[in-house]
């Protein structure tokens, strides 16, 4: 393989890596997990009978948006004090 093709080879991966990172991190990306999230925890208390499904679904919902959040100061810690490269 010559030079030009392995250039355009590395320029397209970290193109398609680029994509894939800014899906991840995308809110566009968080709020559709959110609506299945609470959409399934739904179901699944309307099917077990939990009272105020509608009200309950939300536990999960909540918690998976916490996650989501970044946490800048302890990111910062980490880097510092964990990953230490």
């Amino acid at each position: 393989m010559n030079i030009e093709k392995e250039i355009k080879s590395i320029k397209e991966r970290n193109a398609r890596v680029e994509a894939d990172k800014a899906w991840e991190t995308s809110l566009f990306r968080k709020i559709c997990i959110l609506i299945v999230t609470y959409f399934l925890a739904w179901l699944l208390m309307v099917i077990t009978g939990t009272p105020k499904p509608y009200l309950n679904a939300l536990v999960p919902t909540l918690g998976f948006f916490l996650s989501t959040l970044t946490l800048g100061f302890a990111k910062s810690l980490w880097l510092k004090k964990i990953y230490k490269n």
